[in-house]
């Protein structure tokens, strides 16, 4: 990708490298890492922001750029210092990360493991980025998560929901704080038997690629261990706009549930679809048609509008969670409050987790005392952390996934406004949706060691 592809803000180049040598391969002590990859200069330091700008997920890649540059902001000492006031930990100041000054470069991934690749890599070797995050496919997230390793920078992943971004594909340089395809299952089963019955028969429409696999793993399993039957199951192309085709066969398949393991704008033309060819007022099998969403967000029900309306799913954090369930998700309302003031509208779980990686590295690298890939590693794994929104959570040291509670929700019968769409049907226990590093849904890989580059 060339330089006319990045939108930059009076981003200086640092020197690609600094230090002396190489690290030890065991490291023991943050002051004793040297040698990696874009180590910054002394005034300031690079961050890479890597998002689809276009493609199917352009929505939520507008709220990660909105937020990352929020958190920018707050790191760098402006704005109302949003969740660094409600984090528990205290190391960050508004004085950027480690003295120096927060800049940035971003990319367009289109929702393209290739496109994303090259995006990155040029960030990292052209641009001085010394950390690259953002994202909102598990395919782009793979393979950004895999050239980073290689390179020897952290890569904070965005919106990734693949089991195997923290399984089979995990890597000692990447860190996930979105929850994933089992967690959602977890959360889902029970609510599911509970609405409906443990007597269902089920469709599933699945994205063609990794997410939509282990998605529809992840809720195949859950609901056949309540007692479900699944039907079909039929893949889709991440490219497909309009889902008739695949919509059609449906009403003749003997199911009376549809699970569609879409995301962004292929959720809301597969469910707009769906609505159109009257499967909301259907009956089958005696029962009355039901449609699920695994995971969705608010800024996907506005695109669905009224189609949304009593759509079960999940998320990973909503902006309403502290005003209706308390302090024990303190932060929400300092990021809705500091989001909106900046963009006028509530964030979406898109930004909420974007800005709480910038955050989460930021304070790594400033506990640490180093920029250095593996003390942010050191920093991160095992870290366990309040105030972000979404309650306790830890990074857990043996796959760099975080673990918190899982939201619950439903499209509103009766929304207030555009942005009030969504209504909060449970919050899941971390417990609940907690498993086993070996778990086989997440088997087959190994985290491996940091690696710093240079």
């Amino acid at each position: 990708m060339t330089k006319s592809n990045f939108s930059r803000r009076g981003v200086l180049k640092t020197s690609a490298i600094a230090g002396a040598g190489l690290a030890l391969p065991t490291y023991l002590r943050a002051d004793g890492h040297a040698g990696f990859t874009n180590a910054p200069g002394d005034s300031e330091v690079i961050l890479g922001f890597n998002v689809p700008q276009t493609g199917p997920y352009a929505d939520e890649g507008a709220d990660e750029l909105r937020a990352y540059e929020l958190a920018v902001e707050h790191l760098n000492g402006g704005g109302d210092g949003g969740m660094l006031n409600t984090f528990s930990s205290k190391v960050l100041d508004g004085t950027g990360i480690l003295g120096r000054e927060v800049k940035y470069v971003t990319g367009d991934t289109q929702t393209k493991s290739d496109a994303a690749r090259a995006s990155a890599r040029s960030m990292i070797e052209k641009d001085g980025a010394v950390m690259i995050t953002g994202g909102s496919s598990s395919g782009v997230a793979v393979a950004v998560q895999a050239l980073c390793q290689e390179a020897g920078i952290i890569f904070m992943a965005g919106l990734t929901h693949s089991n195997d971004t923290t399984g089979k594909d995990r890597r000692a340089n990447g860190f996930r704080h979105f929850f994933n395809s089992y967690m959602s299952g977890a959360a889902l089963a029970p609510i599911l038997a509970a609405q409906y019955g443990s007597d269902r028969k089920a469709y599933h429409l699945t994205a063609d690629y990794n997410w939509g696999y282990t998605t529809q793993e992840a809720i195949q399993s859950s609901t056949e261990a309540m007692g479900w039957e699944t039907v079909n199951a039929v893949l889709t192309p991440l490219t497909q706009t309009d889902f008739s085709s695949y919509i059609a066969p449906v009403l003749n398949s003997g199911a009376d549930v549809l699970v569609l393991n879409h995301y962004g704008g292929n959720m809301v033309n597969s469910l707009t679809n769906a609505v159109q060819f009257g499967l909301r007022e259907a009956q089958a099998n005696g029962k009355q048609f039901e449609i699920v969403v695994p995971l969705y967000s608010e800024l996907m029900a506005r695109g669905a509008g009224e189609n949304i309306a009593g759509i079960l799913g999940s998320q990973n954090w909503d902006w309403k969670l502290e005003n209706q369930l308390g302090e024990k998700y303190a932060g929400t309302n300092a990021f809705v409050q500091s989001f909106g003031t900046k963009y006028g509208f509530p964030p979406s779980q898109a930004a909420h987790t974007c800005y709480v990686q910038t955050l989460l590295y930021a304070d790594a690298v400033t506990r640490a005392g180093s920029f250095n890939p593996c003390a942010v590693d050191e920093a991160l794994s095992g870290f366990e952390f309040d105030g972000l929104g979404n309650g306790p959570t830890l990074y857990r040291a043996d796959d760099h996934q975080c673990f918190k509670d899982v939201v619950v929700v439903r499209g509103k019968e009766n929304p207030e406004n555009e942005f009030d769409l969504v209504e909060i049907v449970e919050v899941t226990p971390v417990d609940q949706v907690t498993y086993a590093p070996d778990h086989p849904q997440f088997a087959g890989g190994e985290l491996g060691s940091c690696n710093p580059g240079a």
